[in-house]
């Protein structure tokens, strides 16, 4: 038996990048998994590989920031798998400028991706988690251990010229996880927020000037300069940016039932850089 067999996840963002990876790590241990993007077609993907290690995969395509996308990010889970076990708020982006230019759609989207979002997808996921958890206590004495891994990183912690409203973001999940973990605790449900360093992705990978991404039609400028990724790495203690596949193995440790007594911690995935 796989060490996740019979567990349900939801990964926002999973499509792509980190999102796919967690995705991936997590079937490969043998959760059912949710798979989310904007995309349709790169869902599928993620979800038709998961399909391919003996999985099974539902996809649900969607704008993490839509108001009402919580109660059916954690509806299409119920409907199809009957429960929720793991939820990892992963999705989003980075759209700088410095203060002064950083006008209020960037503010508002960064705060939105990555802070609204989590909030509405973990207050959708309440109901169903009390539920659950009221009723094996009833029957049993003690529920069953659920896992929240909320997505910050080392901007979040110490800041980052540039990125105002994406280290306001990434801060404030911070605050959210240790909240939740007060909160839900009673549940046996252990709230970690995993914070990533320089992980090399769409927003990191691509030529800077040159590379974008699309997100709600809109085009947002990503990819580093080789001279800012040198510098970067050269900063780092393990002399590299991490891969995605690094990145999800991050989230991947705290949803172990090792994991089981580790709860409202902040953990580092970074190479040992911090800002």
């Amino acid at each position: 038996m796989k060490v996740l067999e019979g567990k349900v996840a939801l990964v926002s963002g999973s499509g792509r990048g980190i999102g796919k990876a967690i995705a991936l790590k997590l079937a490969g241990a043998g959760a059912s998994i949710v798979v989310n993007d904007l995309d349709a077609e790169v869902a599928q993907a993620t979800a038709d590989e998961i399909g391919a290690l003996g999985v099974r995969a539902v996809v649900c395509v969607g704008d993490v920031t839509a108001p009402t996308f919580g109660e059916t990010f954690v509806a299409t889970a119920v409907d199809a798998f009957g429960t929720i076990d793991i939820i990892i708020n992963n999705a989003g982006y980075a759209w700088d400028s410095v203060v002064q230019k950083t006008t209020d759609e960037q503010w508002a989207a960064m705060i939105e991706v990555h802070l609204s979002a989590p909030f509405r997808i973990l207050r959708a996921a309440q109901p169903v988690i009390a539920a659950a958890a009221k009723d094996e206590i009833a029957q049993g004495g003690r529920a069953t251990r659920r896992t929240i891994v909320n997505i910050s990183s080392v901007a979040g912690l110490g800041g980052n010229a540039g990125q105002a409203g994406y280290a306001a973001g990434k801060a404030g999940i911070v605050g959210l996880t240790k909240t939740l973990m007060k909160e839900w605790g009673r549940y046996n449900v252990t709230v970690n927020a995993v914070a990533f360093g320089a992980i090399m992705t769409r927003m990191t990978a691509g030529e800077a000037g040159k590379s974008t991404i699309t997100v709600k039609g809109k085009e947002i400028k990503a990819g580093v300069s080789q001279e800012i990724l040198d510098a970067m790495e050269r900063g780092i203690p393990l002399g590299r940016a991490g891969t995605p596949e690094e990145a999800a193995g991050a989230v991947y440790l705290v949803c172990l039932p090792e994991a089981d007594y580790i709860t409202g911690q902040i953990i580092v995935a970074g190479g040992g850089w911090s800002l």
